[in-house]
């Protein structure tokens, strides 16, 4: 059975616990790739609203396997708080899968995120300040901490000591911090191993042999698109491959075994951090971009920070589209637009009166990017309870198809709501 992945077609904040949660009863085991605990899925189920950070959606629907796969960089705090907290509320997290070859998130990594962001000023790429961009750097300099670490005392010694004969001299001499000792983290990261124990395992051997008993495997992604540090808005990235390619170096599954790419774009566009957003709302506290945020509760699951909001732009989900294989799209999102009167579209940009159909390749011509539109009409009427997409009203139909038409691959499902069954099936995505 091959597999499936899920990614972000924007810059993160889509829906993807949603969609991830869609398929749930579907699949048999959900895997997150990349990232850590600086994004997020909300995912409502009935009057049940579920904030998950390094759980993958699956941790939710009974009879699924949840794994964290070896592209994940993990705050064991954060994990097991998380565990605490769906277990209080009755959700069996026993079944949860953790690779053995995963990055550990150290003190040492937290601190030197938070300090080297407020030292760059103006300059801030508008990280989580978790950890997350330097336990990836120690992981690609050959100094990190893996999961299977914690459980020999004199790997973990050896290893910390190395990462901090540099870093302490950091902490201590440029940014004027005190660094933690080598005993204190071996303290505190041996301290979890017992716990940890049970939940690790090989997870590239187990979802291997997953889809050799013609399991399905569903790959979700942290972030999104635009975010990743290779085809992203770069320097303003993750650290990490949040694409469908990413999905292959962070769960051990060969290419040749996907063959569904589904990507969850909402029907405006959010982002949170700094960046170019060409189609970015700036109209003050009475304006659409306000009216975005508080329709669509735009604040982070992870940070509670308001999202910057804008238009529809169908030129990034196009080159999201192209950039992830897409086969198939779920458009999140689309009752926020309503009593709206007219519905821009973003179709290209003008970069120095110069028309661009496609992503400009330069960074510079991106971020001076004005955005083309195209005008649609809005439309007054509840589309929460639509369940077809006969039932949506004209206007709402006809900002889909317009959309679809320009994004480079058909628009599957569309969300009406953020609960559960508040979605619109086009095509059933299995």
């Amino acid at each position: 059975m091959p597999a499936i992945v899920i990614v972000g077609a924007q810059w993160g904040d889509e829906g993807k616990g949603k969609a991830t949660d869609h398929l749930g009863s579907q699949v048999d085991y959900v895997v997150k790739f990349n990232g850590g605990n600086n994004a997020g899925h909300t995912v409502v189920i009935g009057e049940e609203k579920y904030a998950l950070h390094l759980l993958p959606s699956g941790i939710l629907t009974a009879g699924c396997t949840p794994v964290i796969g070896n592209g994940v960089v993990v705050d064991i705090d954060v994990l097991f708080h998380e565990i605490d907290g769906l277990e209080a509320r009755g959700i069996d997290t026993s079944s949860l899968k953790l690779s053995a070859n995963a990055h550990v998130i150290a003190d040492y990594n937290r601190t030197i995120d938070k300090v080297t962001e407020r030292f760059l000023g103006s300059r801030r790429i508008g990280t989580t300040g978790r950890g997350i961009g330097p336990t990836y750097a120690d992981k690609m300099n050959r100094i990190g901490i893996r999961i299977q670490d914690l459980f020999d005392e004199k790997i973990l010694t050896a290893k910390v000591e190395g990462a901090l004969e540099l870093k302490g001299q950091l902490l201590t001499k440029i940014y004027n911090r005190r660094a933690p000792s080598v005993q204190q983290t071996v303290e505190e990261l041996r301290g979890h191993a017992e716990r940890l124990a049970p939940y690790v395992c090989d997870t590239g051997l187990l979802l291997n042999e997953a889809l050799d008993r013609d399991e399905v495997v569903l790959m979700e992604a942290g972030q999104a698109t635009l975010l990743d540090v290779d085809h992203g808005t770069y320097p303003f990235v993750t650290s990490s491959s949040a694409v469908s390619a990413g999905a292959c170096t962070g769960t051990g599954i060969p290419p040749t075994r996907i063959d569904q790419v589904i990507a969850i774009a909402k029907a405006y566009t959010t982002r949170v951090g700094e960046g170019p957003f060409p189609t970015e709302l700036l109209d003050g506290p009475d304006g659409k971009g306000e009216f975005l945020r508080k329709a669509g509760f735009e604040y982070g699951t992870t940070t509670g920070r308001p999202r910057r909001c804008g238009w529809m732009d169908t030129v990034i989900t196009r080159y999201a589209a192209r950039v992830n294989g897409v086969t198939d799209f779920v458009l999140t999102k689309l009752d926020t637009l309503t009593g709206l009167d007219e519905l821009p579209v973003c179709v290209a940009y003008d970069v120095d009166g110069v028309r661009h159909d496609e992503m400009p390749v330069n960074q510079s011509d991106f971020h001076h990017a004005v955005p083309i539109y195209e005008n649609l009409p809005g439309w007054t009427e509840d589309l929460s309870g639509c369940r077809s997409f006969e039932d949506l009203p004209k206007a709402a139909q006809d900002y889909v198809e317009f959309v679809e038409a320009r994004s480079g691959a058909r628009i599957s499902v569309v969300g009406v709501g953020p609960e559960r069954e508040q979605a619109v099936v086009r095509h059933p995505l299995r």
